[in-house]
Formats: C-alpha cells, structure tokens, sequence
C-alpha cells in the first residue's frame, strides 16, 4: 500500500512538461528522475515512497519539492553553484585543447 501525502501543486502545463522530461530519452538521468519525483508528489505519493523509487534520500526528495514550488519546472535537474566536485582543468586549458583538436593536424611519423 503506498502512502497518500498531501499533493504537490503544479500547472497543468507544468504537469505536462515534466511528463515530457519524464519520459525522455535524451535528457540527463538526473533531469528524468527528478521529474518522475515530481510527477509522484504531484500525486500524493508519500516522500519515503518517491524517495524509494527515485534511489534517492528522503531530505533529497523534500529539496526537490521546494526548489520546484519556488522555481518552477526550470530548477529541475540544475545543479546549483558551489555544488560537486570543482574542475581541475582550467578552462583556458579546455578551450586551448578543443582548439588544437579542430584546427591543426599532428606532425606526420617518420
């Protein structure tokens, strides 16, 4: 039996725009699954419940919540500022590599 929470308030559009996320092939894992997330608690699924499906914590699912009441459809998947790992390339390096690779050609062998 799964729990009846109360249901997270979301737009018709809103509701029809994260069922595209939901089932999409093309979008980021994170992306997909924090729509279905969403679509659940739109249902009324109790948080521990979405939690279980999602393979996420419950304090994950509570964030998810409040980050789509506040900011709507846009929030899901972004991952915000000062979160994850910190690049250990830097930029410029990336930028100098990608350039190399498209515009020059490497010494032929002897």
């Amino acid at each position: 039996m799964v729990a009846i929470a109360e249901a997270l308030r979301m737009s018709p559009e809103q509701r029809a725009e994260l069922g595209s996320m939901a089932n999409s092939q093309v979008l980021a894992h994170r992306e997909v699954r924090q729509a279905r997330a969403l679509l659940l608690a739109s249902d009324g699924v109790a948080n521990e419940e979405i939690a279980r499906r999602s393979e996420a914590s419950t304090k994950t699912v509570r964030r998810w919540q409040t980050r789509f009441a506040d900011e709507g459809v846009t929030c899901v998947g972004r991952i915000r500022s000062g979160r994850g790992r910190p690049p250990e390339i830097p930029d410029e390096t990336i930028e100098a590599i990608v350039d190399d690779t498209l515009h020059t050609l490497p010494d032929p062998s002897p």
